[in-house]
Protein backbone atom coordinates (compact mmCIF):
# COMPACT_ATOMS: atom_id res chain seq x y z
CA UNK A 1 0.00 0.00 0.00
CA UNK A 2 1.31 3.49 -0.75
CA UNK A 3 1.37 6.41 1.67
CA UNK A 4 -1.17 8.11 -0.25
CA UNK A 5 -3.18 5.23 -0.15
CA UNK A 6 -2.58 4.74 3.52
CA UNK A 7 -3.36 8.33 4.13
CA UNK A 8 -6.81 7.97 2.24
CA UNK A 9 -7.56 5.20 4.32
CA UNK A 10 -6.99 7.05 7.52
CA UNK A 11 -9.27 10.12 6.22
CA UNK A 12 -11.81 7.13 5.95
CA UNK A 13 -11.70 5.92 9.25
CA UNK A 14 -11.92 9.44 10.98
CA UNK A 15 -14.87 10.22 8.49
CA UNK A 16 -16.40 7.31 10.78
CA UNK A 17 -17.09 9.84 13.63
CA UNK A 18 -19.44 12.59 13.80
CA UNK A 19 -18.11 14.42 16.96
CA UNK A 20 -14.17 15.35 17.88
CA UNK A 21 -15.20 13.83 21.31
CA UNK A 22 -15.17 10.58 18.97
CA UNK A 23 -11.92 11.14 17.09
CA UNK A 24 -10.06 12.23 19.87
CA UNK A 25 -11.28 8.83 21.43
CA UNK A 26 -10.16 6.88 18.60
CA UNK A 27 -6.90 8.92 18.41
CA UNK A 28 -6.13 7.59 21.64
CA UNK A 29 -6.95 4.01 21.00
CA UNK A 30 -4.85 4.26 18.33
CA UNK A 31 -2.10 4.91 20.54
CA UNK A 32 -2.92 2.33 22.88
CA UNK A 33 -2.64 -0.66 20.34
CA UNK A 34 0.38 1.14 18.38
CA UNK A 35 4.12 -0.44 19.43
CA UNK A 36 5.74 1.29 22.98
CA UNK A 37 9.30 1.68 23.03
CA UNK A 38 10.70 0.23 26.04
CA UNK A 39 12.76 2.56 28.94
CA UNK A 40 16.18 1.59 27.58
CA UNK A 41 14.69 3.41 23.90
CA UNK A 42 13.46 6.79 25.45
CA UNK A 43 16.54 8.44 25.22
CA UNK A 44 17.23 11.90 25.27
CA UNK A 45 18.35 11.96 21.38
CA UNK A 46 15.03 10.45 20.09
CA UNK A 47 13.27 13.16 21.74
CA UNK A 48 11.04 15.48 19.53
CA UNK A 49 11.92 18.87 19.82
CA UNK A 50 9.31 21.35 19.39
CA UNK A 51 6.53 18.83 21.56
CA UNK A 52 4.87 20.20 24.48
CA UNK A 53 5.05 15.95 25.89
CA UNK A 54 7.75 14.20 25.77
CA UNK A 55 7.77 11.87 22.44
CA UNK A 56 10.05 9.68 21.62
CA UNK A 57 10.79 8.52 17.93
CA UNK A 58 13.13 6.01 16.61
CA UNK A 59 13.57 4.99 13.11
CA UNK A 60 15.65 2.05 11.37
CA UNK A 61 16.03 1.06 7.78
CA UNK A 62 15.56 -2.72 6.68
CA UNK A 63 15.51 -3.74 3.13
CA UNK A 64 15.33 -0.20 1.39
CA UNK A 65 12.78 0.84 3.56
CA UNK A 66 12.19 3.18 7.02
CA UNK A 67 10.67 1.92 9.82
CA UNK A 68 9.65 3.95 12.89
CA UNK A 69 8.73 3.56 16.06
CA UNK A 70 7.63 6.29 18.63
CA UNK A 71 6.23 6.80 21.97
CA UNK A 72 4.97 9.83 24.21
CA UNK A 73 4.04 10.40 27.91
CA UNK A 74 0.57 11.81 26.82
CA UNK A 75 -2.16 9.56 25.55
CA UNK A 76 -3.27 12.31 22.40
CA UNK A 77 0.53 12.68 21.35
CA UNK A 78 1.15 8.87 21.32
CA UNK A 79 -2.12 8.60 19.03
CA UNK A 80 -0.93 11.37 17.23
CA UNK A 81 2.36 9.33 16.86
CA UNK A 82 1.41 5.99 15.90
CA UNK A 83 -0.98 7.21 13.31
CA UNK A 84 2.37 8.89 11.46
CA UNK A 85 4.56 6.00 12.30
CA UNK A 86 1.50 3.66 10.71
CA UNK A 87 1.50 6.32 7.75
CA UNK A 88 5.13 6.57 6.89
CA UNK A 89 6.68 2.94 7.67
CA UNK A 90 7.63 0.71 5.20
CA UNK A 91 8.52 2.71 2.54
CA UNK A 92 11.47 4.10 1.05
CA UNK A 93 13.74 7.78 1.60
CA UNK A 94 12.40 9.08 -1.75
CA UNK A 95 9.08 8.23 -1.18
CA UNK A 96 8.61 9.74 2.56
CA UNK A 97 10.34 12.75 1.09
CA UNK A 98 8.06 13.41 -1.80
CA UNK A 99 5.01 13.22 0.21
CA UNK A 100 3.11 15.82 1.41
CA UNK A 101 0.35 15.06 3.82
CA UNK A 102 -2.90 16.64 3.21
CA UNK A 103 -4.96 14.10 6.20
CA UNK A 104 -4.81 16.64 8.95
CA UNK A 105 -6.15 19.49 7.27
CA UNK A 106 -8.90 17.42 5.73
CA UNK A 107 -9.66 15.69 9.17
CA UNK A 108 -9.99 18.78 11.22
CA UNK A 109 -6.90 17.71 12.98
CA UNK A 110 -4.85 21.17 12.86
CA UNK A 111 -8.12 22.97 13.91
CA UNK A 112 -9.13 20.78 17.15
CA UNK A 113 -5.14 21.27 18.43
CA UNK A 114 -4.05 23.24 20.55
CA UNK A 115 -1.49 25.35 19.20
CA UNK A 116 1.66 23.04 21.27
CA UNK A 117 0.38 20.32 20.32
CA UNK A 118 -0.04 20.92 16.37
CA UNK A 119 3.70 22.47 16.76
CA UNK A 120 4.65 19.21 18.29
CA UNK A 121 2.65 16.94 14.94
CA UNK A 122 4.82 19.50 12.53
CA UNK A 123 7.81 18.77 14.57
CA UNK A 124 6.43 14.89 14.31
CA UNK A 125 6.57 15.21 10.41
CA UNK A 126 9.82 17.23 10.26
CA UNK A 127 11.80 14.61 12.43
CA UNK A 128 10.18 11.44 10.19
CA UNK A 129 11.23 13.73 6.79
CA UNK A 130 15.08 14.11 8.48
CA UNK A 131 15.24 10.48 9.19
CA UNK A 132 14.37 9.67 5.43
CA UNK A 133 16.81 12.58 4.50
CA UNK A 134 19.67 10.65 6.42
CA UNK A 135 18.87 6.83 5.57
CA UNK A 136 18.76 8.87 1.29
CA UNK A 137 22.24 10.11 1.91
CA UNK A 138 23.69 6.83 3.36
CA UNK A 139 22.33 4.91 0.29
CA UNK A 140 24.08 7.31 -1.87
Amino acid sequence: MTIKEKEAQLIEDFELFDDWMDKYGYIIDLGKSGASLDDASKREELLIKGCQSRVWLEAEMKGGKVYYRADSDAVIPKGIAAMLTGLFSGHRPDEILDFSPVFVDRIGLGQHLSPTRSNGLSAMIQQIKNYALAFKSKEA
